[in-house]
């Protein structure tokens, strides 16, 4: 708290007053997918098998409910499998490497703001095991489409907060009244998983978690009259 009268010193960080806002949010979209593979010894039946399977995962989400138009799918990747192969005996052994098929390998996403249903999907997903096609399902990624109203919120808490602040610690040491506000930074914004309250000195970010926690500061200087 900078309490000089008619003077602008230089400000230290000793002369700040901190304020904080913290709020709960639920993530209002969701991004997930998944990753078929089809392998054959040959490049084009390795291809075949792919998209015949990539097909029937996208039959299976949209057949639940999964919107189509929220549903992409990346290009098709495809690597030769090579194995050790050893020729010959004693001195003259050798190894080599053998072309012993194809690994055709294809993701599917899914954007959406139906979070439940899709969460439900990333676990449901692998039932195409069963049907004889290689998939495995990522995690889900959490997003909050309105952060930035949020943020501004947010700000004019964490404001509010350091006034509350300021004026308590004046108060209580009597002799003066909070003056004018000199000048306000805006501290880094940490959006946390629910009830953690780890920071970085640029803000996390989290998308792991359903909920989460906001934590917005804010530094402010304020005169005394």
């Amino acid at each position: 708290l900078h309490v000089k009268r008619h003077s602008f010193p230089t400000r230290r960080s000793s002369d700040l007053i901190t304020g904080s806002a913290k709020k709960r949010i639920v993530s209002d979209l969701i991004e997930w997918s998944a990753t078929i593979e089809a392998t054959a010894p040959d490049r084009t039946e390795a291809y075949r098998q792919l998209h015949a399977h990539t097909a029937k995962a996208q039959a299976f989400l949209t057949g639940r409910g999964v919107v189509e138009k929220e549903v992409s799918v990346s290009a098709a990747g495809i690597d030769a499998i090579y194995e050790t192969e050893y020729v010959g005996t004693g001195e003259d052994r050798i190894a080599r490497q053998a072309l012993k098929g194809y690994l055709a390998r294809q993701s599917v996403t899914v954007r959406s703001q139906d979070v439940a249903l899709i969460e439900k999907m990333s676990r449901e997903i692998t039932d195409l095991l069963e049907q004889g096609i290689t998939i495995s399902s990522s995690m889900p990624l959490y997003y909050y489409t309105k952060l930035g109203e949020m943020k501004i919120e947010m700000l004019a808490e964490a404001s509010a907060d350091a006034r509350t602040r300021a004026e308590n610690m004046v108060n209580s040491a009597g002799g003066a009244k909070l003056g004018n506000l000199r000048s306000a930074d805006m501290g880094v914004i940490n959006i946390n998983p629910a009830n953690q309250t780890q920071g970085s000195w640029d803000g996390n970010n989290d998308t792991t978690s359903l909920e989460k926690d906001i934590i917005t500061i804010v530094h402010a200087v304020y005169a005394l009259e």
